[in-house]
């Protein structure tokens, strides 16, 4: 506290133990990001069999695939910026309710066009989601657990991408590809009136925004189960910024570094999962392993993924993030020339596989939990989704590279010993991250 009188946002929650609605929090942004999973991954399941019934291509079919992509990329640049100015709370209740009702009407398209367009706008909520779950999180946990908390929320994707398979493996037999969208278009639905009942605004962003202290009162002592009629003004704790444009604020001195970095370090990350995931089953299959195998093994990478992320979500929390980031990046490049020197049909590949996912996507995860952080409160979610957002640009890169690579000959261990290099160059960026200081 500044006086008696005035309270410190920061100071006050860092200093108590989680009250019951700030667990209430962590648990509903797992669901949102959840089912944020389930409409990600929803097409990929899916997909074969409107490819069937529509007689279609699978060039044909690439319109569709790629449009969400897009969309969540366009969709977290647009909204961090939005977020800053509207509320955390309110952009997420919008986004949830448009990728809601957008993967909903996908189930009625009538050809690839309508489907491509409904898809980019259900990326559009998507891509709002998750960096404004991840900023709205870390505002109202304690600095000394905020790593570990925000890994543990995006534990909630991979959940969400493992249970829309086994939900099309159930439904599509008996009840046909549109009933796997229309169940993921209505649990976001269900999910909207809860969020809207328990889902609290930002109150570091109200102090951001000069909202009454009545209101911030009200808000703050309901989610921190603390009494605080004696507090007549709230302050964030924060240094002041020179403007109010949250853009302006990722480039200004002291900041523009920490921009670049996170930048250089999501994209490179990114780049090299979803190449790896993309083009890893392929690749299993063209060497003469079963589909099946193919697949399983494959899927070992998100079992290692979110081990790893709760691994160093947890070591983030109890030393320097960014050695602890950049460490897992470069043993994730060390895993990733093992993978390619071992080969495809070695007895280890399963190992190796789940070794890869482990450091890499642990790392990543670890990068959302790590970036609020690094900006003030009228520019948190700015950068947060401007991260993401540049980051979607390497996922896109990596999902079509892997093609060209196979093209012109590349083998899988020429393949995954060049993928050591951008996440030896991720795990530099977020060294230099370090050397920055607002």
């Amino acid at each position: 506290m500044a006086s008696a009188s005035t309270l410190d946002i920061r100071d006050f929650i860092n200093t108590r133990a989680l009250s019951t609605p700030q667990w209430m929090l962590v648990l509903l942004c797992f669901f949102i990001v959840a089912v944020d999973g389930m409409d990600v991954a929803i097409m990929g399941f899916i997909a074969p069999s409107i490819i069937a019934e529509w007689h279609i291509s699978r060039p044909a079919f690439g319109l569709v695939m790629g449009a969400a992509p897009i969309g969540l990329a366009v969709g977290a640049l647009v909204a961090g910026s939005s977020s800053d100015w509207w509320g955390r709370r309110k952009v997420l209740l919008g986004s949830v309710l448009g990728f809601g009702v957008c993967t909903l009407l996908t189930a009625y398209a009538h050809n690839t066009t309508e489907m491509a367009l409904l898809r980019f706008l259900t990326g559009l909520g998507l891509g709002a989601a998750m960096p404004n779950t991840t900023t709205l999180l870390s505002e109202y946990v304690p600095d000394r657990r905020r790593a570990f908390l925000v890994a543990t929320m995006f534990t909630g994707f991979n959940l969400g991408s493992a249970m829309v398979g086994f939900m099309a493996a159930a439904l599509i037999p008996s009840h046909g590809w549109q009933s796997v969208l229309l169940v993921g278009g209505m649990l976001p639905l269900v999910l909207l009136p809860v969020l809207f009942v328990f889902l609290p605004e930002s109150a570091r962003f109200m102090v951001a925004r000069n909202h009454p202290a009545e209101q911030i009162r009200k808000v703050l002592a309901r989610v921190c189960r603390a009494p605080l009629d004696h507090v007549k003004a709230f302050v964030s704790g924060e240094a002041e910024v020179k403007t109010r444009q949250p853009i302006a604020v990722l480039f200004q001195p002291g900041y523009a570094l920490k921009t670049i970095t996170l930048w250089t370090t999501y994209f490179m990350g990114l780049l090299v999962i979803y190449l790896t995931t993309s083009w890893l089953p392929t690749m299993m299959k063209d060497a003469g392993m079963s589909i099946d195998r193919a697949a399983n093994v494959t899927a070992m990478f998100q079992l290692g993924g979110t081990v790893g992320a709760l691994c160093v979500g947890w070591l983030m929390d109890k030393t320097s993030p960014n050695r602890v980031i950049a460490g897992a990046y470069l043993l994730g490049a060390v895993a990733l020339v093992a993978m390619g020197l071992n080969g495809l049909m070695s007895a280890s590949i399963v190992l190796m596989v789940v070794m890869v996912g482990f450091f890499l996507s642990g790392a990543q995860t670890g990068l959302n939990g790590f970036a609020p952080g690094c900006y003030p409160t009228i520019a948190r979610a700015t950068g947060v989704s401007w991260m993401l957002g540049i980051g979607r640009l390497g996922s896109i890169l990596g999902s079509s590279i892997g093609g060209v690579l196979l093209s012109l000959g590349w083998g899988f261990e020429g393949i995954f010993s060049a993928l050591a290099v951008p996440a030896i160059l991720a795990g530099i960026a977020i060294l230099v991250n370090r050397a920055s200081r607002s």
